[in-house]
Formats: C-alpha cells, sequence, structure tokens
C-alpha cells in the first residue's frame, strides 16, 4: 500500500498488527485519527501508554488489574469455596458477563501446547496448586476451551487437583441454545448425548 505520507504509513503499519486490523481497516482508523481534534489523539495515546506501564496482574489470580490484588479477590461478596480456573481474560470476563457464578477465578495465561513448547511449569499451575492447599476452597471448575490443547490441559489439572481431595468438575458441554442438530458437529453432538442431563 503506498501512501503520500510516510508518517501515515508507518501508523498504518502499526495499527495493522492488531489481530483483526487488516491494512484498509487501519488506513481507516489513521485517517480518522487524523481528523480528529488533536486533544482526542493525544488522550488515545496517553491512555494507551498508561494501560501499558501501569495496568497489573493480581498476584492471587493472575488476572489484570490496577491494584496488587484485583477487586474480584478483594470482593467480601464473593464465594470464596469455589474457584474457576481459566485460560485468559477474555474467558473470565465472558463468565462474568453471565451473571451466573459468584466464585474467584484462576488465571492460567494460556494452555499446555508441546506443538507450541508450552508446558505445564510456563503456566500458574504451581501457583494454583499452592492456592488452592492454603485457601478455603471446596469445589475446582475447569473453564477451558473445548479443543485439544484445553482438553489436555484440563485432564492435567484434574490429575493434580485430585491430589488435593478437591471436588473438580468442567463446564457443561454441548448443543449450543437456538440452533438445530443438524447442524452441530458430530463431536459436540456426542458429548451432548453422554453427558445429557434428566429433567426434574
Amino acid at each position: 500500500m503506498q501512501l503520500p505520507s510516510k508518517l501515515i504509513e508507518n501508523a498504518v503499519q502499526e495499527i495493522s498488527k492488531l489481530p483483526g486490523i487488516g491494512k484498509k481497516t487501519a488506513l481507516r482508523l489513521a485517517l480518522h485519527l487524523l481528523r480528529q481534534d488533536s486533544k482526542q489523539t493525544q488522550s488515545l495515546a496517553d491512555a494507551l501508554r498508561a494501560m501499558r506501564e501501569q495496568v497489573r496482574y493480581c498476584k492471587t489470580c493472575y488476572s489484570v488489574s490496577d491494584d496488587d490484588i484485583c477487586h474480584i479477590c478483594r470482593s467480601e461478596k464473593r464465594d470464596k469455596s469455589l474457584l474457576c480456573i481459566v485460560e485468559d481474560i477474555r474467558d473470565l470476563l465472558a463468565i462474568e458477563n453471565t451473571n451466573q457464578y459468584n466464585g474467584l477465578y484462576h488465571v492460567l495465561g494460556g494452555v499446555i501446547s508441546p506443538i507450541d513448547g508450552i508446558g505445564p511449569e510456563d503456566l500458574n499451575i504451581d501457583a494454583l496448586l499452592s492456592r488452592v492447599k492454603e485457601s478455603e476452597v471446596v469445589e475446582v471448575i475447569i473453564a477451558l476451551n473445548a479443543t485439544m490443547e484445553g482438553d489436555t490441559t484440563a485432564f492435567y489439572l484434574t490429575k493434580k487437583l485430585r491430589e488435593s481431595k478437591l471436588k473438580v468438575s468442567a463446564i457443561a458441554r454441548g448443543v449450543p441454545i437456538g440452533s438445530e442438530l443438524e447442524f452441530t458437529d458430530e463431536v459436540t453432538l456426542g458429548r451432548s448425548i453422554t453427558k445429557r442431563i434428566s429433567f426434574e
């Protein structure tokens, strides 16, 4: 993409490195910022710099936070007997947005993936094991993606956590609400049948 300004070209190059942003969208965003009042562009730059320099990771659950301990871990209203294990902050936010869970979290920071050279030692698993031994956690809920890496990680965690005599459960997987059976993949449909629930 040949642009009349090297400065705009550099901005487009950097913006296009963001996930889901192609060159055309990056150009549109760069030109939009160029047309805005300089104060607005400066505010965006300041917010991004502050985020990068000041956001921390919670020392308890490894979620992002403005403080050493995040607001979820500090809350007296959360059920401290439940601990939900997630891969990253996006999964934590997705669960929080359901308003159906009131326990605590532990963010692994990824999943076990030998192909990518990621082993258990590269994740926040040792911290998790120490945490459950020193806390009042009764049940651990494994909420990882339904991928081979997610299942491998879940299997590894289950094996390690069972040594602590905790109840270990996983989020249910099955046919999404509003979908049609004929368009559901075989693995999901098969899992839905084997993990079926009874009507009460």
